[in-house]
């Protein structure tokens, strides 16, 4: 089969599995929030959501109705042939998904307010290169939705005042967020780079899996800071109030300019959706975050 109705194919599976499964470990992590909640109305809210992730697989139906703006990320080995026509056929992909799953169109043409109707147009869906040794390629796609997406922030902190102005800045984002990203969130955190730096690495730092805490032991700490620091707000389930206010923070983090501080933090409501597989050099495929599935 041809590289780019592989591509298609296998972008086209990722879609369905990402909409309509979360990952275990996102499971897992709303399964212990509902089991550790002291909040009735907190536990009632939990209780909602597990149901719904029920239903949502036993009826293959999205598990939110807001599929999100489509975005993938594309770790291509550095032999993979004929690179120049994956973009199409992750465009034919996001088509054919918005069909046939289906997906809620959300595209819109900002200057004349027309939705495409089909979750593509100029840079949506959006895909993030990254080049690597080999030759194989490994596709991911994060359908981000509109309410995380909306509190995401990113801000030029005080580089005198330390790691201290970061925590200040990611607890007040959770605060004035409440309950707009569908909490419980998860938090991608990042510092150093530029603006668009900051932003572009706290999004890829939703991606990581819940029960996989920064391989630094130092960014760990601040993860597990950051984490308590953001349930103590008592914002809890959907805003309701309770314990469980994020289910995870990932901090990531780049060298800045001695002049400057970024920082973002971008929100992934409890609908944390992402799906990942490998294509290898002679044509197999390896589905790597929904296994029982293939």
């Amino acid at each position: 089969m041809e590289i780019a109705k592989l591509v298609e194919d296998v972008a086209f599976n990722l879609l369905k599995q990402a909409v309509i499964y979360l990952p275990e470990d996102v499971k897992e992590a709303l399964k212990k929030a509902y089991a550790e909640e002291t909040s009735e109305t907190g536990k009632t809210q939990l209780k909602a959501i597990l149901d719904n992730i029920e239903l949502a697989e036993k009826y293959m139906a999205p598990v939110c109705q807001d599929t999100g703006t489509i975005i993938f990320y594309v770790q291509a080995g550095a032999k993979v042939k004929n690179l120049d026509k994956i973009e199409e056929a992750l465009v034919k992909a996001t088509r054919r998904a918005t069909k046939e799953i289906p997906l809620r169109p959300n595209a819109v043409d900002p200057l004349t307010q027309k939705n495409s109707g089909d979750n593509t147009g100029r840079f949506i869906p959006y895909i993030n290169w990254e080049i690597v040794p080999g030759d194989s390629l490994e596709l991911t796609v994060m359908p981000k939705g509109g309410g995380s997406e909306n509190v995401c922030l990113t801000g030029m902190l005080v580089p005198g005042e330390g790691i201290n102005i970061l925590k200040k800045f990611v607890i007040e984002a959770v605060i004035n967020a409440g309950a707009q990203p569908c909490p419980p969130t998860i938090l991608g955190v990042a510092m150093g780079g530029g603006a668009d730096i900051a932003m572009k690495i706290a999004k890829k730092a939703l991606l990581r899996p819940l029960d996989q805490p920064n391989p630094n032991p130092e960014i760990a700490k601040l993860e597990r800071e950051l984490y308590e620091a953001a349930n103590m707000t008592g914002i809890g389930p959907m805003g309701l109030g309770g314990k469980t206010t994020v289910l995870g923070v990932h901090v990531e983090y780049a060298f800045r300019h001695p002049a400057s501080f970024p920082a973002a933090v971008a929100f992934n409501c409890w609908a944390a959706r992402r799906a990942t597989a490998r294509i290898y050099s002679d044509g197999t495929v390896e589905y790597l975050t929904h296994k029982s599935l293939v």
